[in-house]
C-alpha cells in the first residue's frame, strides 16, 4: 500500500456522509480513496460502482472494467462479495476486450471464467471461432451438470455446435429434447405451439443436411400438422416467443456463410445473445455489400445466386429487427415475400423455391398469421416431398 492522502480519505468520507446524492463519477473516486484504507469494505463497491458507470468510449470502458476486477481481486477470498462480484468484473472485461477487437485476451478471460464455473460465455467464443467440437464439450457439461444454464436456448446451442463439428446424429439427438420439451409445453398450453412448429421445421432441416430425407420428410409432415390444428383454433394473434424464431432462423443459415476461424469469427450459431461484438458488428456490418451484390446479381437476372443472396440478407434482418414485436410485420414481411416471388421464378427449382416458402412460413408463425403460414409450409412441403420420392421411388412414403 503506498501512502494514504489523508486529506483525500476525508474528503471522501464528507461526499459519502453529505444528503446529497453523489455523481457517479465521484462515487468512483470515493470509494477508490477509501479502498486503500479499508478494502474489505470499500472493494465491493467500488467493482459495483465501476461497472455501473456508462462509458461511450471504448477505450475508457475497458480501462473501468480493468480497474473493477483489480478490485474484485481485492476483496477477501471467501467473501460473500467475492465470487459473484468478480465474475461480474471479468465478463464487463471480456466484453470490452472484444468490443475493441482483442480477441486473444478477451478469449483468455472467458478461459478464465470458465475456470470459475462460468463456462457459457468460452463456449460461444470457440463457436464463433469454428472450434465447434470443443464449445460442444462445454455445452454438454454445462446441461448435463444441471447448471442454471440448462434450458432449451442451451439445447439449441449444444445441438449447433454439435453439428458444427460435424456430429450429425448426436446434435438430432439433442435437438430431439428440444422438440420433446416444446411439444409437452404445447400440450400443457404453458407455450405456443409456435415453438413446436419452429424446433419440427428445423429439425427436418438437420435430418435433409446429414442425409436422411425421410426423417426430414416426418419432421415437416408433423410441423404441418400442428400448424394446421393452430390455424383452425387460434387464428390470427401475437406470438411472444419472437427470439426463438430468431435463434432457430439465424442458426438454419450457417452453411451459407464462410466458414469461421479466429482470424474471421461468424456469430454463434444456435445462441441469439452474447455475441461478441465485433462478431455481431461484422456480421451486421456485411448487410451493405451483400444488397450491392444483389443489385448487381438483380441486374444480371442471375436468380439463383440473388435467392441465396436475398435469404442471407433476411437472415441479418432478422438478427437486428426480429426481437421487437412493435412493427415487426410491417419492417419483414415484404422481404419474404421478394424472397419467394424471386424464388418462383426458378420453375426448375424446387428446392429454392421450398426454402423461400418455409422461411416465409415460421415468418408468419411469428407474426401470429397462422393461415397463410400453413398455406406456405403445405407448398413447401409438397415441393419437397415431391422431390424426395422422385429422388428414389422406391421407398415408402413418410409418415
Amino acid at each position: 500500500m503506498g501512502t494514504i492522502d489523508h486529506d483525500a480519505v476525508l474528503r471522501a468520507r464528507v461526499l459519502l456522509l453529505a444528503s446529497g446524492r453523489p455523481e457517479q463519477g465521484e462515487l468512483v473516486d470515493a470509494y477508490r480513496t477509501l479502498m486503500e484504507v479499508n478494502p474489505k469494505a470499500y472493494a465491493p463497491l467500488l467493482v459495483d460502482a465501476l461497472l455501473l458507470t456508462n462509458h461511450r468510449n471504448p477505450k475508457v470502458r475497458l480501462a473501468s472494467a480493468l480497474e473493477a476486477v483489480e478490485a474484485g481481486r481485492r476483496i477477501e477470498v471467501g467473501a460473500p462479495a467475492r465470487k459473484e462480484r468478480l465474475r461480474r468484473a471479468l465478463n464487463a472485461y471480456q466484453a470490452a476486450l472484444f468490443a475493441l477487437g482483442r480477441r486473444a485476451e478477451g478469449r483468455a478471460v472467458c478461459e478464465e471464467l470458465a475456470e470459475e464455473g462460468w463456462s457459457g460465455r468460452l463456449a460461444t467464443v470457440l463457436a464463433e471461432e469454428g472450434r465447434f467440437r470443443e464449445a460442444a464439450e462445454l455445452n454438454e457439461k454445462s446441461v448435463r451438470s444441471g447448471a442454471p444454464e440448462h434450458s432449451v436456448p442451451a439445447l439449441i446451442g449444444w445441438a449447433a455446435n454439435l453439428e458444427g463439428a460435424g456430429l450429425h446424429d448426436a446434435a438430432s439427438d439433442v435437438f430431439r429434447e428440444v422438440i420433446d420439451v416444446a411439444r409437452r409445453r404445447a400440450d400443457e398450453q404453458r407455450t405456443s405451439p409456435a415453438v413446436l412448429v419452429w424446433a419440427l421445421v428445423h429439425h427436418s432441416r438437420m435430418r435433409e443436411a446429414a442425409g436422411h430425407p425421410g426423417q426430414a420428410a416426418a419432421a415437416r409432415r408433423e410441423a404441418l400438422t400442428v400448424l394446421e390444428r393452430t390455424a383452425s383454433t387460434d387464428g390470427s394473434k401475437g406470438v411472444d416467443h419472437l427470439t426463438d424464431w430468431v435463434r432457430l432462423f439465424v442458426l438454419s443459415g450457417r452453411r451459407e456463410e464462410p466458414a469461421a476461424s479466429a482470424e474471421s469469427p461468424m456469430p454463434p450459431f444456435g445462441a441469439d445473445l452474447g455475441w461478441s461484438q465485433d462478431t455481431w458488428d461484422a456480421f451486421l456490418g456485411a448487410l451493405p455489400s451483400l444488397e450491392a451484390e444483389a443489385a448487381a446479381l438483380r441486374e444480371d437476372d442471375r436468380l439463383p445466386e440473388l435467392v441465396d443472396v436475398q435469404r442471407r440478407i433476411g437472415i441479418r434482418l432478422a438478427a437486428r429487427d426480429g426481437h421487437h414485436r412493435y412493427g415487426f410485420a410491417e419492417r419483414l414481411e415484404p422481404h419474404f415475400d421478394e424472397s419467394v416471388a424471386l424464388a418462383r421464378r426458378l420453375p426448375d427449382d424446387p428446392a429454392r423455391l421450398a426454402r423461400a416458402l418455409t422461411d416465409r412460413s415460421m415468418f408468419l408463425v411469428a407474426a401470429g398469421t397462422f393461415g397463410p403460414a400453413y398455406a406456405d409450409l403445405a407448398e413447401a412441403v409438397t415441393l419437397l416431398d415431391g422431390r424426395w420420392s422422385q429422388a428414389d421411388p422406391g421407398r415408402p412414403s413418410p409418415a
